[in-house]
């Protein structure tokens, strides 16, 4: 696929970035977008070890849907178009490799409904977080419902979502929906930061600890656990493991 509202960008150590390039619209998410999203989560997932993903420019991740795509569509599309999101959003949460959301400024509606898909988020200071859907006679339908609780509790996800204000940067970190914040010169860096000390690690591990923490939330502990056991029976016995765990046994001998 060409792609002219996203940029697609391959780091050297792996992973790639993507950013949502419409900063005329505040990086808003149309049908478009969605399309070449879902096209590039879907190489990453083949052929690369991570993503970070980010918006053009200072003001917005993702301000939301393209508002001017939902006029006057009936509840038909409605529903296929959130089964259409739905989809794309959960292939970059279950695609095994770890993504990271550098949020530059708003992150509402289906913006944050994206981040909340990533393994983790990293928002610049100035960042804005919410879901405001209801204050327009909507509702947060690509996830946003499920997720976000998930995240960060029950009693948050509902006052952020009942009143639809959006919060600060400082106050998503202090309720666990972002993992870190920093000055917005240093967002990707960060994010890069946090991107290499991740691949630093084993790719087998790490496809395996986002499955079995993701089996065990959506499942179950018991399901959880009996993941947990099957997946280190299998990497215990492979060739990287013994590699790395050789080459610890001879570092702790000198």
């Amino acid at each position: 696929m060409t792609y002219t509202e996203i940029l697609f960008d391959p780091d050297a150590a792996g992973f790639v970035q993507v950013t949502i390039h419409r900063p005329q619209k505040l990086n808003a998410l149309s049908n478009r977008v969605m399309a070449e999203l879902d096209d590039a989560f879907q190489s990453v997932e083949r052929e690369y070890r991570g993503l970070i993903l980010t918006g053009a420019g200072e003001r917005a991740f993702v301000a939301g849907a393209d508002v001017e795509e939902l006029s006057g569509v009936s509840p038909l599309d409605g529903q296929a178009r959130c089964a259409r999101d739905q989809a794309i959003m959960r292939r970059l949460e279950t695609m095994g490799k770890p993504s990271i959301a550098a949020i530059n400024g708003y992150a509402l509606g289906g913006g944050l409904e994206l981040a909340l898909c990533c393994s983790l988020r990293v928002a610049a200071a100035t960042a804005k977080l919410g879901l405001p859907e209801a204050r327009i006679g909507g509702l947060s339908a690509n996830g946003g419902t499920q997720r976000l609780p998930r995240l960060v509790g029950r009693g948050r996800a509902l006052e952020m979502m009942l009143t639809g204000a959006p919060i600060d940067a400082q106050e998503a970190w202090r309720i666990g929906l972002v993992n870190r914040v920093v000055e917005p010169a240093g967002l990707l860096a960060a994010a890069r930061e946090i991107m290499l000390a991740i691949l630093a690690n084993s790719a087998d591990s790490i496809a395996c600890i986002l499955r079995c923490v993701d089996t065990g939330l959506e499942s179950g502990l018991d399901a959880g656990l009996k993941l947990e056991a099957a997946s280190y029976a299998a990497i215990s016995t492979g060739p990287e493991f013994r590699q790395r765990l050789q080459a610890f046994l001879d570092r702790r001998r000198t």
